[in-house]
């Protein structure tokens, strides 16, 4: 996500910079472009925040499969 913000944030700098240079052209597809970004952004920010990394663990067979003794102490 750091690199699609940094895309923003230079797409909003080129945005003024198309207007301060009335280039009516480039502001529209600067715009589009912008809304773009700004709509993946928000949909990054809402998987985001729906999804968290649960640690589930691994789990320890080795003593059911017979390959430790069912009572292994310090080795």
């Amino acid at each position: 996500m750091p690199r699609l913000e940094e895309i923003h944030a230079n797409l909003l700098h080129r945005l003024q910079e198309a207007e301060e240079q009335g280039w009516l052209g480039e502001v529209a597809a600067i715009e589009a472009s912008l809304a773009a970004a700004e709509q993946k952004l928000a949909a990054m920010r809402d998987v985001a925040a729906r999804h968290t990394t649960v640690h589930l663990g691994m789990s320890d067979f080795r003593s059911s499969a017979g390959r430790l003794p069912p009572s292994s102490g310090s080795d």
